[in-house]
């Protein structure tokens, strides 16, 4: 399965110095009222119970958690928060998913499209990168092992990788919240559980200057406060 990279490790750094800076309150929030449209109680919404526990692991407060379930819900009032995804290539070609939740698209499209046109990428139509993805359930488990491969294997998961300690689980999407559930059962310590977009295959990039102009354009979308989440079919390798 692509995707599990040294991009993977560099970005999971970057999301823990944002959770330091207090930068990731915002998009946590707005895809808390993204899932909160499909209702507001996290024990029957399976999708608001992963947003919900990914905002608490980031101490987000209490009260920021329930103001953003109540705008999703539309008790708030106002906008609706919604859900769009745009599509786009970076230099070298390489693709790139943007997930976005906002209340006004016609401020969100410009400053995608800016960020990519800034930094050598540009936007691309619905479905012309899309489909080099494919949707997955993916779980991150402390530990590594024979025995702990077997045992995910047996909680119904479709395939597994092991690295640096931990073992990455991909399910089908609908069987997330069941597999990681057994997980749990199990007695595995399950560190994260969301449903990503996984590349069907992997872009190699060598060349350093490449891989600057890709982190600069990266670091741009992924500063943008209505970006929820980023996918990409990209990797670094040393030359």
């Amino acid at each position: 399965m692509a995707g599990h990279s040294k991009w993977a490790k560099i970005h999971r750094g970057k999301a823990i110095e944002d959770a330091k800076r207090g930068a990731v309150f915002t998009r946590l929030g707005n895809a808390i009222a993204v899932a909160a449209k499909g209702g507001a109680d996290p024990d029957m919404n399976f999708s608001l119970r992963l947003a919900v526990e990914k905002a608490k692991e980031a101490n987000m407060p209490a009260s920021n958690i329930q103001r953003a379930i109540d705008r999703g819900s539309g008790k708030l009032g106002g906008e609706q928060i919604q859900e769009v995804m745009y599509e786009g290539y970076g230099p070298g070609g390489v693709a790139i998913l943007v997930e976005c939740a906002t209340d006004n698209i016609n401020r969100t499209y410009p400053f995608v499209k800016t960020a990519f046109a800034k930094h050598g990428g540009n936007i691309a139509d619905k479905g012309s990168v899309a489909y080099l993805f494919d949707r997955k359930g993916v779980i991150t488990i402390k530990g590594e092992g024979e025995d702990l491969l077997l045992q995910v294997l047996d909680a119904g998961a479709d395939d597994a990788i092991q690295d640096d300690g931990q073992t990455t689980v991909y399910t089908e999407p609908k069987e997330l919240a069941k597999v990681r559930d057994q997980l749990k059962d199990d007695g595995l310590e399950v560190k994260e559980a969301e449903i990503s977009y996984m590349p069907q295959n992997t872009v190699e990039v060598a060349d350093k200057t490449t891989q600057d102009k890709i982190e600069r354009l990266m670091d741009a979308i992924e500063d943008l406060d209505d970006v929820t989440n980023t996918h990409v079919n990209f990797d670094f390798t040393e030359q």
